[in-house]
Formats: C-alpha cells, sequence, structure tokens
C-alpha cells in the first residue's frame, strides 16, 4: 500500500477513526496495531507476510532465550543473525551471487546455468525486507550486548516490528527507542497534531510534486543515454535524480515521521538536509541518519571502529561503505557507490581538506560544491542500470564538450530549481538567524502549508512508488 495511494488515504482515515479508542489496554492496542499494519504489508503481496512473521517469531524467541538462558547467549544471537542475514540471502541476493558464480565458472570453461534452478518465488524481492530485518536484528544484537531487555509480550514485539507508518522504507527505529514508547498511553497535543500534519504535507509535496515529476525526464535519460551527450545534459540529469531521490526518500520519512505523531509517538529525524554538507562526513551524518548510525553501532565499531590505528579503520571503514551499498541492491552499482564514499571519507581523513578549505574566503561554499561533485559522481553509480552506462555518462559529464544540448522537460526544470532554492533557503540559515517577518508565524505556516497541499494536488506528478521500496 503506497501513502500516495487513495486506499492508504481511506486506510489512514479508517485507523485514525478508531485509534482513541484503543487506549485502554495495552494488548488491544498492540493487536490492533499489528492487524492494521498486516494490512498495509499484506496489500502488496499477502504471502510474505509469512516472511516478517518468521523473522519476528526468531528474533522474539532468540531475545526471550538470551535472557532465560544466559550462557547461551552466543548460539542465539548466530541463530537470529543467521535467520535474517540467510533470509535476505535468498530473496535478494540469490540472483546476484548465481549470476556472478555462472560468470566466474564460464572464465574457466565450465557453462552452466544455475539461475533457474531458483525457486521464482525468491527471484521477487518482499518490499521493505531490507529495513524490517535489520530492525529486527538489533533487537537481538541489543539485548545480547546487555543494552535492552527482552520483552516478553510477542504482541509486543510485533506492534514494534509492524508499526506501518515505518515498516517498508524506514526510518530504522531501534527497538530500546519504540519498545518503551508503545507500553505508554500518550494523546498527542494539539501541538504535536500539527507537527504531524506539518511533516505530512511537506513529504506529499516532496514526494507526489518534485520526485514524481522530475521522475519521468529521468528515467527518458537513463533509458536513451545515447540520445544526448553533452556534459550539461548529464550533469542536468544527474542533478535532479539526486533531488529526486532525497525527495522521494525524505518524503516518505516525513509521512511516516508525521504518522507516528498523531499516534502519540516520536520517530527520529532520518534526514537534515545532507546538500549543504561541506565534507563527505557531514553529509552521512545528514543522510538516512538511521541506516548510517545502524552501520556505525553494528558493523563498524564491532569491526574496531577507529580503534585499532589508522590502517584498520580504513579497512573497517571501506568494508562498512561497501557492505551498505551491497544493502541498497543486489548489483556491482551499488557496491561502487559504496566504495566511492569510502574512498572520499579516506581522502578527508587523510588531508582534513574541509577544515583547509573553509578557512579561506568563501570556503564554506567551495567545500559545498566539492561535497556535491562528489555525491553527484556516485550517484551515477546508484541509478545507472549497468557498470558501462555509469562510466558513459561519467565520460560525457567530463568531457565538456555538446555546449548546452539537452532533452529535458521545462517542468522538470522548474522543480530542480524549487528543490534547489528549498535547500539554498536551509544553507543560508546556518550563519544568521532566520529572515526577520512582519507576520505572525501561524499565519505563515497555515499559509504554507495550504500552498503545499493545493500544489501536492494541481501540480501532482505521474504517481510512482518510493524508490527505496526496491531495497
Amino acid at each position: 500500500m503506497l501513502f500516495n495511494s487513495f486506499i492508504f488515504i481511506i486506510f489512514a482515515c479508517i485507523f485514525f477513526l478508531f485509534w482513541p479508542f484503543m487506549n485502554r489496554k495495552n494488548n488491544i492496542r498492540w493487536a490492533y496495531i499489528i492487524v492494521a499494519s498486516f494490512i498495509f504489508y499484506g496489500w502488496w503481496d499477502w504471502r510474505f507476510l509469512f516472511l516478517i512473521i518468521g523473522s519476528g517469531l526468531l528474533d522474539f524467541f532468540s531475545g526471550w532465550g538470551m535472557r532465560a538462558y544466559p550462557h547461551y547467549k552466543v548460539p542465539f544471537l548466530i541463530f537470529s543473525i543467521c535467520g535474517n542475514v540467510g533470509s535476505l540471502a535468498a530473496f535478494k541476493y540469490s540472483g546476484f551471487i548465481v549470476e556472478n558464480l555462472e560468470t566466474l565458472l564460464s572464465l574457466v570453461g565450465i557453462q552452466i546455468a544455475l539461475k533457474p534452478s531458483i525457486p521464482s518465488f525468491m527471484l521477487i524481492l518482499p518490499v521493505g525486507i531490507s529495513f524490517y530485518t535489520f530492525q529486527s536484528m538489533s533487537y537481538t544484537i541489543d539485548i545480547y550486548r546487555d543494552q535492552l531487555q527482552p520483552t516478553k509480550n510477542v504482541l509486543h514485539f510485533f506492534a514494534y516490528l509492524s508499526l506501518f507508518p515505518q515498516l517498508v522504507a524506514g526510518p530504522i527505529i531501534r527497538a530500546s527507542d519504540l519498545l518503551p514508547q508503545l507500553t505508554q498511553i500518550h494523546v498527542p497535543t494539539e501541538q504535536e497534531r500539527w507537527e504531524g500534519l506539518k511533516l505530512i504535507v511537506h513529504g506529499f509535496f516532496k514526494k507526489v510534486a518534485i520526485a514524481d515529476n522530475l521522475a519521468y525526464s529521468i528515467n527518458y535519460a537513463f533509458g536513451n543515454p545515447t540520445q544526448a551527450n553533452s556534459s550539461f545534459h548529464w550533469w542536468l540529469v544527474i542533478t535532479a535524480f539526486a533531488f529526486q531521490i532525497y525527495c522521494d526518500f525524505s518524503g516518505y520519512s516525513d509521512i511516516a515521521r508525521g504518522l507516528a505523531k498523531w499516534m502519540g509517538y516520536d520517530f527520529m529525524l532520518n534526514f537534515n538536509h545532507p546538500y549543504i554538507s561541506t565534507s563527505i562526513r557531514e553529509f552521512w551524518t545528514r543522510w538516512h541518519i538511521s541506516l548510517s548510525t545502524w552501520f556505525r553501532d553494528y558493523v563498524y565499531i564491532p569491526l574496531g571502529g577507529s580503534r585499532c590505528g589508522k590502517f584498520r579503520a580504513q579497512i573497517n571503514m571501506f568494508l562498512t561503505m561497501t557492505i551498505s551499498g551491497l544493502w541498497h541492491g543486489a548489483a556491482w552499482n551499488f557496491v561502487i557507490w559504496g566504495f566511492l564514499h569510502a574512498l572520499f571519507l579516506m581522502i578527508e581523513r587523510f588531508t582534513s581538506w574541509p577544515q583547509r578549505i573553509k578557512e579561506l574566503p568563501g570556503g564554506r561554499w567551495i567545500a559545498s560544491c566539492i561535497v556535491l561533485v562528489q555525491v553527484w559522481v556516485s550517484w551515477v553509480f546508484f541509478r545507472a542500470e549497468s557498470l558501462g552506462q555509469a562510466f558513459h555518462i561519467l565520460k560525457a559529464m567530463f568531457s565538456f564538450n555538446g555546449g548546452f544540448e539537452y532533452q529535458f522537460r521545462i517542468t522538470g526544470m522548474a522543480f530542480i530549481a524549487i528543490a534547489f532554492l528549498r535547500e539554498l533557503y536551509f544553507y543560508l540559515q546556518l550563519d544568521q538567524k532566520p529572515f526577520a517577518l512582519s507576520v505572525r508565524q501561524d499565519y505563515l505556516e497555515t499559509f504554507v502549508l495550504v500552498l503545499l497541499i493545493v500544489s501536492s494536488v494541481y501540480l501532482r506528478g505521474p504517481g510512482s512508488a518510493f524508490i527505496y521500496f526496491q531495497f
């Protein structure tokens, strides 16, 4: 079920109509969340409900076992991790693994078709599997580390795991953050409902007005990469994609956080204007924060982090970022995307160039431009349909020929400008107080929300699924 669909509006209206009556007993409220969330998730394909139920039961009983039998914590943790990683490997990476194995065998003269042996249902990627398996896995890891007490109530656990606003595309909420909230009965205040409404409206505007309107020209460009080879054209396309994926994904997170506020829960900020960053390190403190902190806490630090010397720290960083790239998709494009970010981070660590440049006049602007070039180059690999296409686009981008030739909708360029000006406003606010306003703040916010709602209705682009659903 898509947030930007009519059926979801009906679903949400029914859910919140009965929600106030669920604040009497925890079990009733948790059961209501689970049933609603299963309807929300099962709307795509009800058969994949068995996958999330299986993953959840695996981690619920693993957590219970670590508390009941503390001497066997390691086997229970291994059981949980193997089960979750195994489900990801089976449903997300089996085709990728088999294809690369076939290629390796062909290099030594063995021609064999392995892909037909994979069951067809394993080649269909369940929506949101990467998100809820990571969320479920963090539960057992935190219990193993004695940072969390396991819940004894299976309804409590599944209400945490399946809570529909963040189920399929995050934010990835830690059990230590959400489980305690689920035990409390918190009726949202008028201010919280207002904040939730603002998040939802801004999220819908970013998705349906900006991201969906940019999608047509971007899809056409990548579907016809030889139609235009000018540098200007491809820099424009990649700029459009950078804002498309940001508005698409952050829009989803905003809607999820807004819905959670209406339920009385608080989700972490997942995006904090990443394109105003002055270093790649800062970029990763602003982009997909719930995932970057997950990899930091559950991959980078357990590998040794930066505690084992500079050389080992670089190895740990490259491993973490490469795994992060593979998490996004079963293709070498994503691996290279993660590797490039690791390379840029390594250069920053050894040269400290962001700090040096920011000391110059206008240095912050220069640093931001350098970061945007690095991020834009890596986005080529993220969006390209093959490595060959990615290198073809990069060659065109850095050939600096073709003048201002481009094949791009004028409306698309307008929405690039809207997205750019939106981020520029926040960039300009970093070193100064917000602009003085002669009207009351609540009147201004109401006017802006009405304008965004009208724009989302009348400037709505062709409906499409959220990009991160494929991950």
